[in-house]
């Protein structure tokens, strides 16, 4: 089954220049904890609620502090043409919960979870890939270029 099939489509974007408060607000909205950043119709970057918490929060930075300061630049993605379970090993080697998905023209298309892989049924996959990202000190050593 490919990720396409899985996914989350419908997802919510912030800019650069907005604030960690109004990202923290939309994601509280959307019930969230992760909202992909663009710019000029590029990813150009993620934000998480971990990141507004130790790159703001806890270095001092106030809400009205960009998001441009706080995210993850470093981009970590699938297509939405990989199969479910190359994309659940993806996971665990990077371990991380969720993925931005590309076409193959790299625009965003979506976001796949470990709980969309759980709703999809691929329980063995899904476990594999929790097991992946909550080893202490692993490495990030298959990461997928920028967008």
């Amino acid at each position: 089954m490919k990720i396409s099939n899985v996914m989350s489509k419908d997802v919510q974007l912030v800019k650069p220049d907005d604030t960690l408060r109004s990202a923290a607000a939309l994601m509280k909205k959307i019930d969230a904890g992760l909202l992909p950043v663009t710019e000029n119709d590029k990813l150009v970057g993620m934000i998480t609620d971990r990141d507004i918490a130790i790159r703001g929060v806890a270095e001092g930075k106030g809400p009205d502090t960009k998001v441009r300061d706080a995210m993850s630049p470093e981009i970590k993605y699938c297509f939405e043409d990989e199969d479910v379970a190359h994309v659940a090993e993806n996971m665990a080697d990077l371990q991380v919960r969720r993925l931005p998905v590309m076409n193959r023209d790299k625009r965003l298309v979506g976001i796949v979870s470990l709980g969309d892989l759980a709703i999809e049924g691929s329980l063995p996959k899904t476990a594999k890939a929790l097991h992946g990202i909550s080893q202490p000190g692993g490495q990030h050593n298959q990461s997928r270029p920028s967008a």
